[in-house]
């Protein structure tokens, strides 16, 4: 019984291995509540990150999604992420802001509207309301 169980345990472990298993970071990052807050402006969202998410900060982190295009304004270092797709995104009434992310890349990539994957260093925004709350820095594209 005991080895049938560490078998089991070591072909989890194999599955997860050769499949690239990885933390959804997504569903971490949907944890946040937000507070009402008055800027020059008037009135605005101030995300406030659970015990969750801010111990991600810092971290590398991967994450999937799709880039979302602005028309004119689509830099290959610098792209806004979606967990959803287009039709479906933050930009579209769908999704919230937890649904998407700045990715600052290394190296300039090419728009494509399949899904793509980055790694980079999570950094949480609650303070510039001119940048997303979720901002991956020093990020690399690992798959299109």
């Amino acid at each position: 019984m005991v080895l049938k169980r560490i078998l089991f345990i070591g072909l989890l472990l194999f599955a997860f291995a050769i499949t690239g298993y990885s933390q959804n970071v997504w569903r971490d990052l949907s944890d946040v509540t937000y507070k009402i807050g008055q800027d020059e402006f008037g009135e605005l969202y101030i995300p406030v990150f659970s015990q969750k998410i801010k111990s991600l900060e810092g971290k590398v982190v991967e994450a999937d999604g799709f880039i979302i295009p602005f028309e004119g304004m689509f830099k290959p270092e610098h792209i806004i992420l979606s967990s959803l797709p287009l039709a479906e995104c933050f930009f579209c009434g769908s999704g919230g802001p937890e649904t998407v992310m700045e990715v600052m890349l290394k190296n300039p990539i090419k728009y494509t509207s399949k899904k793509v994957k980055v790694r980079g260093k999570l950094t949480l925004n609650d303070r510039d309301p001119e940048k997303l709350m979720y901002i991956l820095k020093d990020a690399e594209l690992l798959s299109n």
